[in-house]
């Protein structure tokens, strides 16, 4: 058996993480499944295929739970059903988790931005979630968990981050609009909005914007870890997150932009 301490509080759940080939979404991965959860990883081009072999492998090793992947393109509107088509292949089983994580940043100004931008950015961040609940939804053991990642951004003012920013408002609204649609059987929607945390997309952001962010972090000046953020949406998807549904949970180390 893998060495896991953690307490199997999601066993015999099936989770689905998209955009989890690394960063958030991988730590989230990792996190319900030692907890007990199988889960399907989504990734979205060959170049995320190693890394998400790898998690796949180190899961299984770690916490003993079952992972599989399949890779889609988020922005196609036929790949919520393939996800979830395939989840269920899997692991003949209801669907009781959804983690919409996967998202994509553009860091243009307003006279830069161009449709196509738009559409990339709003087509992942905010459409394909909408998508996944919607393919989820009949296969959904209920109350089911859904959970959004959303960001800091999505309520702070930083130049060059407005079409991020507004895709993630989005998503924040449809957080609460979904919880109240979908709470009549327990079912809960939430989102977790991290401040600035150590990714790759992070990494990727302009210093310009990325050490106001620090600045405005009280705790310790830092980035977050993933595995901080992980916690948070472990703790969403389990039983004991009954009562806490419609929120967006701020997970920034007291990032001052509310």
């Amino acid at each position: 058996m893998p060495a896991n301490n953690t307490p199997r509080t999601l066993e015999g759940k099936v989770a689905i993480v998209t955009g989890a080939s690394r960063g958030i979404g991988a730590a989230i991965a990792h996190d319900l499944a030692s907890r007990g959860a199988k889960v399907m990883i989504t990734y979205s081009s060959d170049r995320s295929k190693q890394p998400t072999d790898e998690l796949v492998a180190k899961i299984k090793s770690e916490t003993g739970s079952g992972a599989t992947d399949v890779q889609c393109d988020l922005k196609d509107p036929s790949a919520a059903k393939q996800i979830v088509d395939a989840t269920v292949k899997a692991f003949g089983l209801k669907i009781d988790i959804l983690v919409n994580n996967a998202a994509v940043i553009s860091d243009k100004k307003i006279e830069d931005i161009t449709t196509g931008d738009f559409d990339e950015v709003f087509y992942t961040n905010t459409r394909a979630p909408l998508l996944m609940v919607q393919a989820v939804l009949p296969h959904l053991r209920r109350p089911g968990r859904i959970i959004n990642i959303s960001s800091v951004g999505a309520r702070a003012a930083y130049p060059g981050v407005g079409l991020y920013s507004a895709s993630k408002a989005a998503l924040e609204g449809f957080t609460r609009n979904w919880a109240a649609e979908l709470g009549k059987d327990g079912t809960t929607v939430n989102c977790v909005n991290p401040g600035p945390v150590e990714t790759e997309m992070l990494n990727k952001v302009d210093q310009s914007i990325k050490g106001p962010q620090f600045e405005a972090t009280p705790i310790e000046k830092r980035a977050g870890r993933v595995e901080e953020i992980a916690e948070i949406v472990g703790f969403l998807a389990e039983g004991r997150s009954s009562w806490v549904s419609g929120q967006c949970i701020s997970a920034s180390g007291g990032h001052a932009v509310y």
